[in-house]
């Protein structure tokens, strides 16, 4: 490829990554809007101040004890921190009791995981089936890729603290077990799509709220 060739190709090129920037530097989220796909409508800026660009949510423990799972999740996304529409960016507190987990989730974008205080078994699935986990301590530090299942352990005898961060300001939370029993499916039809029994199944909904209709 020639000198000319490359120039007319960069040409080409630049116009396009450009439109894909923002064409304005924040849009701090108007919850009384509806949410579209791209994310909610803008407040005025002449009506922002600097505690609009502040998040204090995670100043304390989230209540562990109301989980089945041992654990708690409180997000900073959209919702919760309006300044983080439109910027691809979200972060959690995760706090898990001994012996609590984080469920087998996914999300659809990646994360990174920081292991405050504490020890844990993080880890995902690849599409490939292999496991890839390994046990973090303070400081550590764990990718897990869009998309993939993904979860983490206490493993520790103290309780444990970690901060996630995703690429997206509304990354979306799926857990498998919740999936599986908070949902409205025939029992029997989970059985069949999943090879557990239906004893277990009826269990998975009584846990999580699903129903447990057969079919006629």
């Amino acid at each position: 490829m020639n000198l000319i060739q490359i120039i007319l190709l960069f040409t080409l090129i630049v116009p396009f990554c450009i439109a894909e920037q923002s064409v304005v530097d924040y849009c701090v989220a108007n919850l009384t809007l509806p949410k579209t796909p791209g994310g909610y409508p803008c407040i005025d800026e002449n009506k922002l101040t600097s505690n609009d660009f502040v998040f204090t949510g995670f100043h304390s423990p989230g209540n562990t004890s109301e989980s089945v799972f041992k654990s708690s999740v409180i997000r900073a996304n959209d919702d919760t921190f309006p300044a983080l529409n439109g910027l691809g960016l979200a972060m959690s507190r995760i706090d898990i009791a001994v012996g609590g987990v984080v469920p087998i989730h996914t999300h659809r974008v990646s994360e990174i995981i920081i292991v405050i205080e504490g020890t844990i078994i993080a880890g995902f699935i690849g599409t490939n089936h292999t496991a890839y986990y390994k046990t973090l301590y303070k400081y550590d530090v764990m990718i897990f890729p869009h998309s993939l299942l993904h979860f983490q352990v206490n493993v520790g005898d103290t309780p444990a603290l970690a901060f996630v961060s995703l690429n997206s300001a509304n990354p979306g939370f799926q857990t498998t077990s919740l999936a599986l029993g908070a949902n409205d499916l025939p029992t029997e039809i989970v059985s069949k799509i999943t090879l557990l029994d239906e004893e277990e199944v009826r269990r998975l909904k009584a846990i999580f709220n699903g129903t447990n209709d057969l079919i006629l």
